[in-house]
C-alpha cells in the first residue's frame, strides 16, 4: 500500500474521481476560455460578411443594402454630377456658367 492511501477503498476512490472531476472541470474551462478569442474573430467576420452583403428587413429593424448595391448607388450620383460638370447640349450647369460669362463679358463691354 502507499503512503498516500487511506486504507479505505471508498475514500480513495471517492478522492480519485474528485481529482478527476476537478481535472476535467478545469481542462473544460480552460477549453472555454481558449476558443472564446475564436468566437469573437468568428463573430466579426460575420459582422463583416453582413456589412458586404446587406441585410434584408426584419421585424423593427429596417435592411441595409451591401457594400457592391452602395457602390452602384454612389456611382451613378457621381455620373449625374459629372454629367453638369461638362458642356453638353445646354442644359447642363457648366452650359449655364459659361452663358453668364458670355453676358457678363458683353455687360462689361458695353459699359467701356
Amino acid at each position: 500500500m502507499s503512503s498516500t492511501a487511506t486504507g479505505v477503498v471508498a475514500v480513495d476512490m471517492l478522492v480519485i474521481w474528485s481529482v478527476a472531476a476537478a481535472a476535467a472541470a478545469t481542462g473544460l474551462g480552460l477549453l472555454w476560455r481558449m476558443t472564446r478569442g475564436v468566437r469573437q474573430i468568428v463573430g466579426r467576420v460575420d459582422e463583416f460578411v453582413d456589412d458586404w452583403r446587406g441585410t434584408v428587413d426584419r421585424p423593427g429593424v429596417p435592411g441595409r443594402p451591401g457594400v457592391m448595391a452602395r457602390l452602384d448607388g454612389i456611382e451613378s450620383r457621381l455620373g449625374s454630377v459629372e454629367h453638369e460638370l461638362h458642356p453638353n447640349s445646354g442644359g447642363s450647369l457648366r452650359d449655364a456658367v459659361d452663358r453668364v460669362d458670355v453676358r457678363t463679358r458683353q455687360i462689361a463691354a458695353d459699359a467701356e
